[in-house]
């Protein structure tokens, strides 16, 4: 027996049913230009070190960062953020090397800007590749990390990116105050130009595992589980996120962040309602891995999970998003178009 349509006047269905129409409608793409790919560092010279704990990554050596540089830039990408793996004899419990005008970081970035002037280079102000015991500061007598010391060191090292090239310095350390006195710092030194990138609501996530290898950081510490606590925010807490983000718009960050991306999607939402100030967001490391496992197992298609986190990221309302797939997929939408 045949049945009577349904009498709905709304069918939301029929704005899906073709690939034109759903392409019309569309309501979040991705866009080379929205991303920066974090690009790992080493001294020397020779072949890159795989990352075993993040495929397709690699600690790569000044000519094949060059390399890489010039494909990024040809796939569309607009910036690289750099984080150097630092030899264990250059590191002490002062991270001190990292405020040396001679430290080899600063001739990669002199050597990115000549060689590749139309990439934005984006330079990571901590501590954590440079100290003996892995945190992202200086410890005092008790152990814990001093904030007013570490700042005055985080300072003096943007300065010397910045005067190295760098057009953006992006703090990555979660101490109070030390937006206002890097922008001090750059101001004094005739360096108003270079912006400032806070990671501004940056969660202490279980998730940053991989990424302290890369750098190195793991290994100084003993462990990539170390507890940092008193200085990255709490997972539970999102209005403590707000504060951050407005005490760092206040005192002159250029562009916010959000980190982790994906599990902190409600943050980024907030944090995009609370300014006007263009937003960022990284997906980290034990993000990007887990993806790659899952797919490796034949649990997920890595291309879709890999797109529809990425969307998500930018849904939620990042304008920047921080990945290492970052390469791949602005390689991908050069190919198939915006997604």
């Amino acid at each position: 027996m045949s049945q009577q349509p349904l009498p709905l006047i709304r069918r939301p269905r029929r704005n899906r049913l073709f690939p034109s129409l759903r392409d019309m409608v569309q309501e979040t793409w991705l866009r080379p230009s929205d991303f920066i790919q974090p690009l790992f560092v080493r001294a020397g010279t020779g072949d890159p070190e795989p990352i075993a704990s993040m495929p397709g990554q690699f600690r790569w050596t000044l000519d094949g960062l060059l390399h890489q540089a010039e494909d990024l830039c040809a796939s569309g990408v607009r910036g690289i953020a750099l984080f150097p793996q630092v030899a264990a004899d250059l590191k002490d419990t002062q991270g001190s090397y990292s405020s040396r005008d001679e430290a080899w970081p600063l001739r990669v970035i002199e050597a990115i800007r000549r060689e590749v002037p139309d990439l934005l280079v984006i330079a990571d102000v901590a501590l954590d590749p440079y100290t003996s015991h892995g945190h992202d500061g200086i410890l005092d007598a008790s152990g814990h990390v001093d904030n007013d010391q570490t700042v005055h060191a985080l300072s003096r090292l943007a300065v010397l990116q910045a005067q190295a090239g760098a057009q953006i310095v992006a703090p990555s350390d979660m101490m109070d105050g030390r937006i206002l006195a890097i922008r001090k710092a750059l101001d004094s030194n005739a360096l108003s130009s270079t912006g400032v990138m806070a990671y501004s609501a940056k969660f202490a996530s279980s998730y940053y595992g991989p990424f302290r290898d890369a750098v190195g950081s793991a290994t100084a510490a003993g462990t990539c589980y170390l507890d940092k606590r008193t200085y990255q925010l709490n997972p539970a807490n999102a209005r403590e996120a707000l504060v951050e983000t407005m005490l760092d718009e206040q005192e002159g960050a250029d562009i916010l962040m959000v980190k982790p991306a994906g599990l902190y999607l409600d943050i980024i939402a907030r944090v995009r309602q609370s300014t006007l100030l263009p937003l960022a967001a990284y997906q980290i490391s034990g993000e990007y891995a887990q993806i790659h496992a899952a797919a490796e197992r034949g649990w997920l298609d890595l291309e879709k999970a890999r797109d529809e986190s990425l969307i998500a990221i930018k849904r939620a309302g990042a304008d920047i998003i921080l990945t290492y797939f970052a390469g791949d997929v602005a390689k991908m939408l050069q190919t198939k178009g915006f997604r």
